[in-house]
């Protein structure tokens, strides 16, 4: 039996007023799956960027191939928003075969946000098959998106990264330095405790933390 509100979120979505169809989508997401995923499709190609980007973020609530197929699609649409909020989502509905398509999205896309996207998907994955792409990420740029890049290295265990990840305990951005030192707790080894030893005397109090953190994780029996 369909649940009650189903049919009074049907009608919001087909709503002219994009704040109901925003809304539904929203409500959407407490009923079950197999209801809603069908009404959550058509909003994918909504004419309104907000709606459009909102169903994205529903999927993720819905990992299924049919899901990751129709995300896939969305990494070549012309917006970029919406190429960005597909690389993202597909990092918690995706499993090791989409890394391939990531991979091709960050080496290809122009835009920032969308490589920032792809990276951070890729170390979700876990996948050691991304080394190649995010050993090349730390030259992007942006500094937001080697940030992504250096913590994705740590996510897949990429100890053969280390030697081009250390010379960034240098960096001036302290956020690259924080996600390092996080990045580093999860590839414990003599260099990188040294480089941590180092980082928890940073002047910024976050990333001596965060380096102090990392040392007391690598030192737990």
């Amino acid at each position: 039996m369909p649940h009650p509100r189903l049919q009074e979120l049907t009608l919001k979505l087909k709503s002219e007023n994009a704040s109901d169809r925003l809304l539904a989508l929203v409500a959407l997401r407490s009923l079950p799956s197999a209801e809603t995923f069908p009404l959550i499709k058509p909003m994918l190609f909504d004419d309104y960027l907000p709606v459009r980007s909102m169903a994205i973020r529903s999927l993720i609530h819905h990992p299924s191939a049919e899901s990751v197929s129709l995300l896939v699609q969305l990494l070549d649409d012309p917006n970029y928003e919406i190429r960005a909020g597909a690389a993202g989502a597909l990092g918690h509905v995706g499993d090791h075969d989409i890394v391939q398509a990531l991979s091709r999205v960050f080496l290809e896309d122009t835009e920032w946000l969308v490589c920032f996207s792809a990276a951070v998907s890729l170390g979700n994955l876990k996948d050691p098959g991304a080394y190649a792409v995010l050993l090349h990420a730390l030259d992007h740029p942006e500094t937001i998106v080697q940030q992504a890049a250096i913590a994705a290295l740590g996510e897949i265990k990429a100890f053969d990264a280390l030697e081009s990840l250390l010379p960034f305990v240098q960096a001036e951005d302290w956020m690259i330095r924080k996600s390092l030192a996080t990045t580093l707790g999860n590839l414990p080894g003599p260099k990188s405790i040294s480089a941590l030893k180092y980082l928890a005397k940073d002047d910024n109090p976050q990333v001596a933390a965060a380096a102090t953190v990392a040392l007391e994780l690598i030192h737990e029996p």
